[in-house]
């Protein structure tokens, strides 16, 4: 049985949500490259792995599986030798994960994210509005909310809602730097995130790449 293959870009948050995932879970995975820009996923190939054509790709010996908040529990269900990541037998500490799985991918991703640099791909924007910046704040708001007990964002251990929700947040902490007096449990618990063994490796380099991209279509924008 081969390794399994992850296919994505390092610059999008959801494909180093996955790395870190396989990081965090010791898992040993090849990391295969595709180029959006170049048409990689729309090739015939790749559509027969995923007729959705989006990023990350997992092939698990054949097993094909897309969307990193549907990859995390199955790489930690299947892989990790320990469920602390995405307990197996409580019912209520999962239901909440996958809550905040979903926050991520509705509002960290979805909404803010994509509101943000979106307008930079299709209509060569050079600000971020400011209908924007308020929907990223809101979502700090919320995130304040969620770390107001806790260390991280379902109890005092870390979880994959950390690594999905850690890896958005390094994009859009740069973007729009949150306010230390309005979120000190927020910037706290990203400082606990970047502090993982694994996090540079699998999310840094790649963040520093996507915000350089953006940045640099933002500037072409004021031309």
């Amino acid at each position: 049985m081969g390794k399994p293959i992850l296919y994505g870009m390092e610059i999008s948050t959801v494909v180093r949500s996955v790395l870190m995932v396989a990081k965090a879970i010791d898992l040993d995975i090849e990391y295969r490259e595709i180029d959006l820009f170049a048409g990689d996923h729309l090739k015939e190939e790749y559509l027969k792995m995923n007729p959705q054509h989006t990023i990350p790709t997992l092939d698990d010996n054949g097993e094909y599986l897309w969307e990193s908040h549907a990859i995390a529990p199955y790489l930690v269900e299947k892989y990790a030798k320990d469920d602390s990541l995405f307990p197996k037998n409580d019912i209520r500490k999962r239901a909440r994960i996958n809550q905040r799985l979903h926050f991520d991918n509705g509002v960290l991703y979805g909404l803010c994210i994509r509101g943000i640099v979106m307008p930079v791909y299709t209509q060569n924007k050079s600000t971020i509005s400011p209908e924007t910046i308020d929907d990223v704040n809101k979502a700090y708001v919320h995130m304040e909310k969620f770390l107001e007990k806790d260390l991280y964002l379902v109890g005092d251990s870390l979880t994959i809602a950390d690594l999905a929700c850690g890896a958005s947040i390094s994009a859009l902490f740069e973007f729009v730097p949150a306010d230390p007096a309005k979120y000190p449990k927020l910037l706290a618990w990203f400082e606990r995130i970047k502090a993982l063994p694994y996090y540079k490796e699998a999310n840094e380099k790649g963040n520093i790449a996507y915000i350089k991209m953006v940045r640099d279509l933002m500037a072409k924008g004021k031309q």
